[in-house]
């Protein structure tokens, strides 16, 4: 098997690709020196797939950006790859898997932005992400909207973010996060000196969760910008959240629409802008 010599980017995208044509692919890149970019996107990869992919990956050099959008490796094929990727030493920069199935996501120390939004990854993708962030230091951005992320989910990412030192920006905005969950968050993000926005739109945080996050900022101050639309936040909430304001000199963007605030919630704000400069 080989590649012409002089192809960098090979695009396979939405090519009805299973385990055998992988297998093909893999047994030519233990001999390619060039391919830096493949794309396996859409297509009907499975887990021995991924083991074929994983069985390469460990000696190849060149490859550089691996593409496996929405195939079905599950948590089988996700750990043959990792197995893979402990031992392989080059600088991957891009690796993209958009699973089916909730599964265990390994990340390389290269990567800076991940986006894994509605993949349903659930509770337990959340940990196995926590686990892997907890020392990684490159990734910048973490989107994790509409993965059914409930407040045992967020418990794990909020330990990881007691240790991570490097991400900047979370979005947690459309899963079912509730003020149990923004209790764990609030409790990190007292001492946390790195995250800077933080999206908790779409959960379920009510006037409790307010609470917590007023505690946290009173003590925080590397949070500038917060969103807790759609929520259910209403009148008490945003008291809370407006007496901590006066005090806070860090956040500079706080979104709240569609939070039931009501007249009561608009006088509290408007007394602290009053005296905002």
């Amino acid at each position: 098997y080989c590649f012409i010599q002089t192809l960098v980017t090979l695009n396979l995208y939405y090519n009805k690709i299973k385990a055998l044509g992988v297998q093909h692919l893999a047994n030519a890149l233990q001999h390619n020196k060039t391919l830096t970019t493949l794309n396996l996107g859409r297509n009907e990869i499975s887990a021995s797939g991924a083991r074929h992919l994983a069985a390469i990956l460990q000696n190849n050099k060149i490859l550089s950006t691996l593409s496996l959008l929405y195939n079905q490796i599950g948590d089988v094929g996700a750990q043959h790859l990792a197995d893979a990727l402990r031992n392989n030493d080059v600088t991957i920069t891009t690796y993209f898997i958009d699973l089916i199935y909730p599964s265990t996501l390994f990340l390389l120390q290269t990567l800076t932005k991940l986006d894994v939004g509605s993949n349903r990854i659930g509770d337990l993708g959340a940990q196995h992400l926590g686990d892997v962030l907890r020392n990684h230091t490159t990734l910048i951005t973490l989107i994790l909207d509409n993965n059914q992320i409930g407040d045992v989910g967020v418990h794990h990412l909020a330990d990881t973010l007691r240790n991570n030192k490097t991400l900047t920006t979370l979005n947690l905005s459309s899963n079912k996060i509730g003020d149990v969950g923004v209790h764990h968050l609030a409790d990190t993000l007292r001492n946390n000196k790195t995250v800077t926005t933080l999206n908790l739109s779409r959960n379920k945080i009510g006037a409790v969760g307010a609470q917590h996050l007023a505690n946290a900022l009173q003590n925080n101050t590397t949070l500038t910008t917060l969103n807790l639309s759609i929520n259910q936040i209403g009148a008490v909430g945003v008291q809370q959240l407006a007496d901590i304001l006066r005090n806070n000199k860090t956040l500079i963007t706080l979104i709240l629409d569609n939070n039931q605030i009501g007249d009561v919630g608009a006088q509290h704000l408007a007394d602290i802008l009053q005296n905002n400069k």
